[in-house]
Order: C-alpha cells, then sequence, then structure tokens
C-alpha cells in the first residue's frame, strides 16, 4: 500500500507484487492522488501511469541501474523467490514469493541497495521512498497479469543509451 498507516498483506509463502520508488519521484499530482478516496488498485494504476511518464526522481539509469539489475538477482533465494521484476526510472516492479515477512525483506533491500546506489551517486541522504505498494497474487490469473504489466512496462521507455535490460522473468530466460 502506498501509505505507511494502510496494512500490507505480510504472509511468508505468498506471491507478491511490490512497486517502490525513488524518494522525489512523488510530485503535487501523485500527492492530491494518493489523498483522494478511491480503490487503492485504481490510485496503483494511476500513479503507475503517472511514474512511467514522470521525469521526477529518475535515478535508475546507467551504473545505478547495471548495479540494482545485478543486486535484485543476487539477492533471490536470500531475500526472496524472484519471479520476474522491471526497473523503471524511477520506480521498480517486483513479482517475488516472500520468504520472510515483506516488511523485513523491504527494508534489508531498500537499505542495502541505497548505501551502494548512493555510493554510486557521490550522494547522502535518502534514495528509496520509505512507503511501498504491495499487492498478494490472488491465483493464476492474477498472476499472468501481473508478470506480462511487468514485462511490458519498460517497452513504454525510449532509451537509446543502455546495455542493461530492464526486466527480467523466469520464463524469459
Amino acid at each position: 500500500m502506498m501509505h505507511s498507516h494502510l496494512p500490507h498483506t505480510d504472509i511468508v509463502g505468498y506471491y507478491q507484487f511490490i512497486t517502490f520508488r525513488t524518494f522525489d519521484s512523488t510530485d503535487s499530482f501523485l500527492q492530491k492522488l494518493f489523498m483522494e478516496e478511491k480503490e487503492n488498485s485504481k490510485k496503483q494504476l494511476t500513479a503507475d501511469l503517472h511514474l512511467d511518464e514522470s521525469q521526477q526522481g529518475a535515478y535508475l539509469h546507467g551504473e545505478v541501474l547495471s548495479y540494482l539489475n545485478d543486486f535484485i538477482i543476487n539477492k533471490n533465494q536470500e531475500l526472496y523467490q524472484l519471479v520476474a521484476f522491471c526497473i523503471m526510472p524511477n520506480h521498480v516492479h517486483l513479482l517475488i514469493k516472500t520468504l520472510m515477512p515483506l516488511a523485513t525483506m523491504m527494508n534489508i533491500f531498500k537499505g542495502i541497495s541505497a548505501k551502494e546506489i548512493n555510493n554510486i551517486m557521490n550522494r547522502k541522504g535518502t534514495f528509496w521512498a520509505q512507503s511501498y505498494y504491495d499487492k498478494a497474487i490472488r491465483d493464476q490469473k492474477h498472476f499472468d497479469v501481473v508478470y506480462n504489466y511487468i514485462k511490458n512496462n519498460p517497452s513504454k521507455l525510449i532509451e537509446t543509451n543502455t546495455t542493461t535490460p530492464r526486466f527480467y522473468g523466469i520464463y524469459e530466460e
């Protein structure tokens, strides 16, 4: 969920769709959106579409993209069972099976990766937004929809200067 006061679905062994973003990717449009009385899944879809088009907080490219790509793959079986991910310029989507409580996994993931990304960027301070969105996968149809969303999300980008893929999926190896 995007607000820290909303409950997360936190059952070890469940497949989860997780979205998290850079600390300054939120602009006034998203701040207003999260204040609205809308269903969370509708808010998340609107937020994802906005983040896909926004350059706000777009740090996930070049050496940072390469590091994060390797980090996500290297943490497979340690923090989660990885199914798929995509790295957009200002946010990340994961489809995983949890191996530990989600809050613990996200704290470890964000903490380690933020420290290294800050080193790469020669900066200090917060890198990831505190909140994240999570959605437990309900069934095979939901799993397929999420997998395909993650797979197709990077195709919205027009990039000419990257050799690091923005998508990884176990069914694409």
